[in-house]
């Protein structure tokens, strides 16, 4: 049984702290206005446990033209899109409780993922940027095509290797679990080079803006869309009620 972990809630600014940004201060809190996702407070069964990550070979990942990881068979018949911060608890605990149903369900072509990434923790990290870089480096392995190796990378970041809240990862640490995942020696340069971390941001902060969009001016993730249908994920029976 894993227990999801308690809401996120961020600090409220003090008082001196508020008058001395002021007004700036106030315009990057109207700008994003992030609300944790809410797990509530009873014990969760993981779904599907000891499936692990992708298996089908035939899986395949794709980079879209905004970023997005597209996770599936090209024939699936149904495609979830699901928002994740790499360093949101409730992203991690969304694939710790249901990453593994989630994959036998792209594995058994059943449905695909498409992840879009938001970098609204980047300032939480002691880097200022990890969610940024670890966008970045997901990006990187899944231009390698394959499903499985970008499957077991995500759930390693998101999971088992997500750091915490005022810590992150390096670009050599990212670099590593990826060779650890099986992705070859370019997505390994690809991440150590930064190469996709420009864009990767531009992306990730679009992202945000969809989110708000989608969720009438909130960003809350992690945020599971069937179309443009919010999906309910604290109804632990959701993924088999979208793809049986």
């Amino acid at each position: 049984m894993s227990k999801p972990p308690s809401d996120y809630t961020p600090r409220p600014m003090s008082n001196g702290t508020t008058y001395a940004l002021g007004g700036v201060a106030l315009a990057l809190i109207a700008l994003i206005v992030f609300f944790a996702f809410r797990w509530g407070t009873g014990d969760a069964e993981v779904r599907n446990d000891g499936y692990g990550s992708v298996r089908n070979t035939a899986v395949t990942a794709a980079v879209q033209s905004d970023g997005g990881v597209r996770l599936g068979l090209p024939e699936a018949p149904k495609t979830l899109e699901i928002y994740e911060d790499p360093m949101c608890p409730g992203c991690g605990s969304l694939e710790r409780l249901y990453g593994q149903e989630i994959a036998q369900k792209i594995d058994d072509g059943k449905l695909a993922v498409r992840y879009r990434f938001v970098n609204f923790l980047d300032p939480k990290s002691d880097s200022g940027d990890y969610s940024t870089r670890a966008t970045a480096a997901l990006q990187c392995v899944a231009e390698t095509g394959s499903g499985v190796t970008y499957s077991k990378f995500h759930d390693a970041l998101l999971t088992t290797r997500q750091p915490e809240e005022g810590s992150g990862l390096t670009d050599d640490e990212l670099a590593t679990i990826a060779t650890e995942s099986g992705a070859p020696q370019p997505a390994r340069d690809c991440i150590t080079t930064g190469a996709r971390t420009d864009q990767a941001r531009q992306q990730a902060t679009a992202a945000v803006e969809d989110l708000k969009t989608a969720l009438d001016g909130d960003a809350a993730t992690p945020s599971v869309f069937d179309v443009a249908t919010k999906l309910d994920t604290q109804n632990q029976e959701w993924v088999q009620q979208v793809a049986p």
